[in-house]
């Protein structure tokens, strides 16, 4: 019952202030509108990301204790979606936002104990000193881009986050950890409350404020619940719920690298931009990539119960489809090049 009071407290949060975000970002003038690489026709809202905070943070002071890593995480998270609102209203450049994502890193991981040690098999402990700290930082920044970088159809980065938050709410239950299975299952329902109004056709963005925000709780639970294991499976277990989008970032810099572009320039070559290439509507694509994210989710439980085989029958499944949406794009383009090219000749000769 207690869990079941975090879900619905977060689910009617967000449910009860997205039309409210809505309302203020009209009257703000804060709208995406449509161009570039955008593929909606009409501007939308996109303040949505504060409902998905408040109503978080509504279930969470209800429903658990203060504690330094409460206050930690409500500072830290409180300065990303500012951060976010100002990028959102007024545009920020890659390299302040980068900064202050770094020190809202820094604030929570100052709150919360650091990963002093993990365990490897055959070496056992291996001391990370500083290190821990170091990688604390760089594993929620990632995080925090990462899901930035995935929001880009109608309820895509709401729904792979409420996916990744229910499978760490059942890892934390599994380890007996109450208070990081409150803050997952509190995430789930502000955003599947969020959901009602942002899967396609979307009423509302939750823009940068809502996608860092998801971003940086997941990094920052996922980074805290380690130190209850400090085990490989520990460190395996986070990179697998959120295998797909992190799949697609390390797509995203490896192409823009071997294009000569700098790693921070958006480009229009992630998994939902090929799929709708491909000819994938808004809605089929998003589902297909629900599918491949629940499908890491589901490894990741399998390696918890030993189960190594299925889970790397899961994953190796999962990349394959992602390499071949990946490639998949580049020979449609290069067919049709070739098409086009030889009607010209064609049309060229009867001249």
């Amino acid at each position: 019952m207690s869990f079941l009071s975090t879900f619905v407290l977060a689910v009617l949060g967000a449910v009860v202030l997205t039309p409210v975000s809505i309302m203020i970002a009209r009257k703000l003038g804060v709208l995406d509108h449509p161009g570039g690489r955008r593929i909606h026709q009409t501007p939308i809202p996109r303040m949505g990301g504060i409902a998905i905070y408040l109503a978080f943070w509504l279930a969470v002071f209800l429903r658990v204790d203060l504690n330094s890593t409460v206050i930690g995480l409500f500072l830290s998270s409180t300065l990303i979606v500012l951060v976010g609102i100002a990028d959102d209203s007024k545009g920020l450049g890659p390299f302040p936002k980068l900064f202050l994502q770094i020190m809202a890193a820094f604030i929570f991981l100052s709150f919360s104990p650091s990963i002093e040690y993990v365990v490897l098999p055959l070496v056992n402990e291996v001391g990370l000193g500083y290190a821990g700290f170091i990688l604390g930082v760089l594993w929620i920044v990632g995080l925090v881009n990462t899901v930035n970088i995935s929001d880009g159809l109608d309820g895509l980065a709401a729904g792979i986050c409420m996916i990744a938050a229910l499978v760490l709410f059942w890892s934390a239950i599994k380890i007996d950890q109450i208070f990081p299975a409150h803050l997952m299952l509190a995430l789930t329902g502000a955003a599947l409350g969020f959901l009602f109004f942002n899967f396609n056709p979307a009423k509302v963005f939750m823009g940068d404020s809502g996608s860092m925000f998801l971003g940086f709780i997941l990094g920052a639970v996922s980074w805290t619940g380690l130190l209850k294991t400090a085990t490989v499976l520990g460190l395996i277990f986070p990179l697998l719920v959120l295998g797909m989008p992190l799949t697609d970032v390390l797509f995203a810099i490896i192409r823009r690298k071997w294009k000569g572009r700098s790693i921070v320039l958006a480009d229009r070559g992630h998994l939902h931009h090929r799929l709708l290439d491909m000819g994938f509507t808004q809605k089929s694509a998003v589902l297909l990539l629900y599918a491949i994210s629940a499908g890491f989710g589901l490894a990741a439980i399998f390696c918890v119960y030993g189960n190594w085989l299925l889970a790397a029958i899961l994953v190796l499944l999962n990349m394959v489809l992602i390499l071949n949406i990946m490639f998949r794009k580049l020979k449609v383009e290069k067919f049709w090049v070739k098409k086009i090219e030889k009607e010209y000749a064609e049309d060229k000769h009867k001249v």
